[in-house]
């Protein structure tokens, strides 16, 4: 097979498989459950090859397709010349790493999907939509298709979330199209200044032409001109992070969505935020990220010591574990704010470790939840005798979410803030703070339920099934292997950084 089918069927595979799905009666609860998780396996398993070939030295360049897409009139100042939109796909080390960790996000949530208790039919056919769209952000290579999966999961999420959540689903599912709807509005203004002024939206030629190499049409854009776009870029994909004071809408979103689309959503979703300030601001701006770095480590700190200091003082495991994705996030802005290579190593490593160690934690609430029916730390007192095996995986959980030696979250931290201290040691030391109040609140949390006040058990509350074992060690084994052997990551994203330094001068 050419290998330009791959990205092709790792993309659209789930819509081929949503198509399919149409014609099942919607009656059909078990097969369309089974459907739902087989249907993930083929982009998984190209996602696991692409990355193992990455490993190995290739940079997936026949892997890439380009065809022409869409044509109109010169809207340019420049010059008189027909316009080309091209479909554009592509992987290198860094897209393909987030690739996998969708691929595997969504496998092991399509199988926590199976406690989905109506309209699997509907739910499915969302769920495979969302999926795509995640694939295709992370494999675009151009601005317009990169925006239009951006929107495809932002639809999709919406109606995931107001149909199947809690109580309050309406209103999360509205607060979240609001917040990320005005995201997508301030990133398309970007794309279409950018497009205007440069005619092209690829993401190599603008990174090209904006590094001041396109002679005439670079002069087009000035220094303050690009000081407001990465403003912008920032806040568009601070909303998606989120950053402070843009994270409203997120904490209402992971109390009221379905547990199986909350693991997509703090995994994936959320990890969006930082791979697009990563390709829109970084890789375009790199200068005048630089020149900014001291403001987005202030955003850091501020988005870590505020998430850890909330997270401290809940009581509810959902907004426990929110609020830490907050100040987690705030790390991987400490990592790109140091702007060296330790940093934004760092902050990759954080994106990645964070998604499935998010995920792997809200895998364990679904599965308390459908034990239990509360999420009140005050009320879970005692797990460990009636639930040993689910409270061994939530100290695991637990333990690599507050950066424990030999688990993922230790390498992302330590690198970060590696990067941190090489240039802002006393920034470096106000945000270590937060890194002790995260080992506080996550330890409070994990040992208040698992041996707190004995709380009276039910008999509903049963230990891990096997369904729920296959996800629980896989992901545990993800942040396991990240932990002891960190070059499984840092040797696929070694040629992002070089080429991020480079057009920092470095």
């Amino acid at each position: 097979m050419n290998a330009s089918y791959f990205l092709l069927i790792l993309v659209f595979s789930p819509l081929v498989m949503l198509l399919l799905l149409l014609i099942v009666p919607k009656t059909e609860r078990t097969f369309i459950q089974w459907f739902g998780m087989i249907g993930t396996l083929p982009s998984l398993l190209i996602a696991l090859y692409g990355y193992s070939e990455v490993l190995h030295g290739s940079h997936l360049s026949d892997w890439s397709i380009k065809h022409s897409w869409i044509q109109f009139g010169n809207i340019s100042y420049l010059q008189e010349q027909l316009f080309n939109i091209d479909f554009e796909m592509g992987a290198n080390g860094l897209s393909m790493l987030m690739v996998l960790l969708t691929a595997v996000i969504a496998s092991m949530a399509a199988i926590a999907s199976f406690k989905i208790q109506k309209e699997w039919k509907g739910y499915t056919l969302l769920f495979f939509l969302l999926e795509a769209g995640m694939l295709g952000v992370f494999t675009s290579q151009n601005m317009i298709l990169f925006f239009i999966f951006f929107e495809v999961t932002l639809i999709a999420t919406f109606f995931l979330i107001g149909k199947w959540g809690g109580i309050a689903r309406e209103r999360a599912s509205y607060a979240y199209l609001i917040y990320n709807g005005l995201g997508s509005a301030i990133l398309l203004l970007v794309i279409v200044y950018l497009f205007v002024k440069t005619g092209t939206v690829n993401f190599e030629k603008l990174q090209f032409l904006l590094a001041g190499d396109g002679g005439e049409m670079a002069s087009t854009i000035s220094g303050v001109a690009k000081g407001w776009m990465l403003a912008a870029v920032l806040v568009a994909f601070g909303f998606k992070l989120p950053a402070f004071p843009l994270h409203r809408w997120m904490v209402k979103v992971h109390v009221e969505a379905p547990p199986s689309v909350v693991m997509l959503h703090s995994g994936v979703l959320l990890k969006m935020g930082a791979y697009g300030i990563i390709r829109f601001g970084l890789e375009l701006f790199p200068d005048t990220f630089q020149k900014a770095s001291v403001w987005i480590l202030i955003a850091g700190v501020v988005n870590l010591l505020f998430g850890a200091f909330v997270a401290f003082v809940q009581t509810d495991l959902k907004k426990v574990l929110a609020y830490s994705s907050i100040s987690h996030m705030g790390i991987v802005l400490l990592g790109l704010g140091a702007a060296n290579e330790a940093g934004i190593q760092g902050a990759i490593f954080q994106t990645v470790s964070h998604g499935f160690i998010s995920a792997f934690l809200f895998l364990l609430v679904g599965i308390l939840v459908y034990r239990s029916n509360t999420t009140d730390i005050r009320k879970l007192g005692g797990l460990a005798k009636k639930m040993p095996k689910f409270s061994g995986f939530l100290l695991i959980a637990g333990l690599a979410s507050l950066g424990l030696p030999g688990l993922s979250g230790f390498v992302s931290e330590f690198t970060a803030f590696l990067g941190v201290f090489e240039q802002w040691p006393i920034i470096g030391a106000v945000a270590s703070l937060g890194v002790i109040l995260t080992a506080v609140y996550v330890l409070k949390a994990v040992m208040d339920m698992s041996f707190g006040g004995l709380t009276p058990l039910k008999k509903t509350w049963f230990d891990l099934r096997k369904a729920e074992w296959v996800p629980a060690v896989c992901l545990t084994l993800m942040i396991v292997v990240m932990g002891v052997y960190p070059s499984i990551v840092s040797t696929a994203i070694q040629d992002s950084i070089q080429s991020i330094l480079m057009g920092m001068g470095g």
